[in-house]
């Protein structure tokens, strides 16, 4: 059966607009292609959207979406289009205006940083009204950025005087002690995506000074026993594969003046029992805190490669079905 197609134009002629709506080498109007299925072309009379009718007027829809983003922003990201384009149709289509000016913090290089969904949104806010939070969700989600980027606002404003970022240093039945060089060598693999974080929105010249004044502290979950973490933002990263009783000792770790946010993802445990989770323990546990906010993140929330979105649920199908 043949598809007929139609052909709607769109006036633009503002050059730093299409510029920004096209990016380099055509990146961002060709990952609109791809996921709308349509042609996108740039002619004299405008912007050239072919393809079958539905898809055409859906098409047209996200740009007048984009182009109001880069009027407001001067800048659109990739996150940003698939956001819009998976929003549409949704309930969050009609209050996506709530989100553009959500700004967390502004990086080193100037990039802001903000929530992209709503569930995003709702995370943020639940860690400025509580001085614990467990956040939870799949890859892709923004749980380790947002929190780091969260802890570097509040060193910002004075709120705390430190942060400190830890996870469990035993992985997939591997000890630090068999691991080779000295504990900073040992302990980085495992906060890598903590490290990164931190280097995105600090630059490399802040972080290497905080550092090394050990503002910024990093260490491996066994080293916090015994402390108490005052005027601190403290980060658990990886804690679905902290134990119930490594759990239990690090939350009693905070002290006066101090936030800590637990993050962690629970199709990823790799202790030998997963009934051991402490993540999964401490959400049930500390449900009926008021003063413990707790953030489920879901494939909504995915904001890399809309390809991580499908992988997560095919995962999450096949689960099911077993």
């Amino acid at each position: 059966m043949l598809v007929s197609t139609v052909q709607k134009t769109i006036d633009i002629y503002k050059a730093e607009i299409i510029r920004e709506l096209f990016g380099e080498y055509d990146n961002k109007i060709k990952v609109i292609q791809q996921l709308l299925n349509v042609d996108i072309s740039l002619r004299q009379k405008g912007i050239i959207i072919v393809g079958e009718k539905k898809q055409v007027e859906l098409c047209a829809k996200i740009i007048f979406k984009l182009v109001k983003i880069i009027k407001d922003e001067r800048n659109l990201s990739l996150q940003q289009i698939r956001y819009v384009i998976n929003s549409i149709g949704t309930e969050n289509e009609n209050n996506s205006e709530d989100l553009k000016n959500e700004i967390v913090f502004v990086t080193e290089k100037g990039k802001p940083i903000k929530p992209m969904t709503f569930g995003q949104k709702e995370y943020l806010e639940i860690i400025k009204s509580n001085d614990l939070t467990l956040a939870v969700g799949p890859a892709g989600t923004g749980k380790t950025y947002l929190a780091v980027a969260m802890a570097v606002k509040a060193l910002k404003n004075e709120e705390v005087s430190r942060i400190i970022l830890t996870r469990p240093a035993v992985e997939a039945g591997e000890s630090l002690g068999f691991l080779p060089g000295d504990m900073k060598e040992k302990v980085d693999p495992y906060l890598r995506p903590l490290f990164d974080a931190l280097f995105d929105i600090l630059g490399a010249e802040k972080f290497e000074k905080y550092m090394d004044r050990d503002i910024i502290e990093v260490a491996p979950l066994a080293f916090m026993r015994g402390r108490t973490l005052n005027y601190a933002f403290i980060i658990l990263d990886e804690a679905q594969n902290t134990t119930k009783e490594q759990m239990k000792m690090f939350l009693t770790r905070l002290g006066v003046g101090s936030k800590i946010v637990v993050i962690g993802d629970i199709t990823q445990i790799d202790l030998p029992k997963v009934k051991n989770c402490g993540l999964i323990h401490a959400t049930k546990v500390l449900k009926d805190i008021e003063e413990v906010g707790i953030q489920l993140l879901t494939a909504k929330d995915i904001v890399r490669h809309t390809l991580v979105r499908k992988i997560v649920a095919a995962y999450e199908r096949n689960e099911s079905d077993h």
